[in-house]
């Protein structure tokens, strides 16, 4: 009698250069295009590099992060409101109204007793459920503070700058937040589980 064994073959993982590109390239294009030919043509190539970087990481990844996810959904909502009524308005609402949906999401869960953060990076990163919920409260006051800032941002300079600080101020701000979180991370992190990934048992014969 022979042992049988199942394999399983799990997605490779996307190159991290063409995930940041994937990632930032939609922004890149925005303020390219907006400094060339002005925001109605930038919101438009916004929208059309959003569906395409969301769909090329659904063919490679055969799934959609949650947060690029509805940032695209919501850039498709408020972008076609700002080209069919050609009001800037709603584009430059639009983060306001996304970071602040992300930061009431956060802490309604954590006023559940849940951590969302833990149910979509809970599997790559194993942490203690009080560093879940530190964490989770540090991001959900981040997009508070981000909402803040588009606001005063969009009410008080010209469109231009405004779409230098969305490419220019945000992104380096999330880098930045990202990285000080590194060390109640570790701090939080789970021991490593020693485990195999392939178990045989081998039945001898008679």
């Amino acid at each position: 009698m022979f042992a049988m064994s199942k394999t399983v073959i799990a997605p490779s993982a996307v190159n991290p250069i063409l995930k940041l590109a994937l990632e930032v390239g939609p922004l890149a294009l925005f303020f390219l295009t907006n400094a060339r030919a002005g925001l109605f043509w930038a919101t438009g190539v916004f929208m059309i590099a959003i569906i395409l970087s969301l769909s090329i990481t659904w063919m490679l990844e055969r799934r959609l992060p949650t947060l690029p996810l509805v940032t695209g959904i919501f850039v498709l909502i408020f972008g076609g409101l700002t080209l069919f009524l050609q009001d800037e308005l709603f584009i430059k609402l639009k983060p306001t109204i996304v970071n602040t949906l992300f930061a009431a999401i956060l802490l309604g869960g954590l006023l559940r007793g849940k951590s969302f953060l833990k149910s979509l990076m809970g599997t790559m990163f194993p942490m203690t459920d009080q560093g879940w919920r530190v964490l989770t409260l540090r991001w959900a006051m981040f997009f508070v503070v981000l909402a803040i800032l588009n606001e005063i941002v969009w009410r008080n300079v010209s469109t231009d700058d405004w779409v230098s600080f969305k490419v220019f101020g945000i992104m380096p701000l999330t880098i930045l937040f990202s990285v000080l979180q590194l060390p109640t991370m570790n701090r939080h992190r789970l021991p490593e589980k020693n485990s195999e990934d392939e178990v045989e048992a081998d039945v001898p014969g008679p």
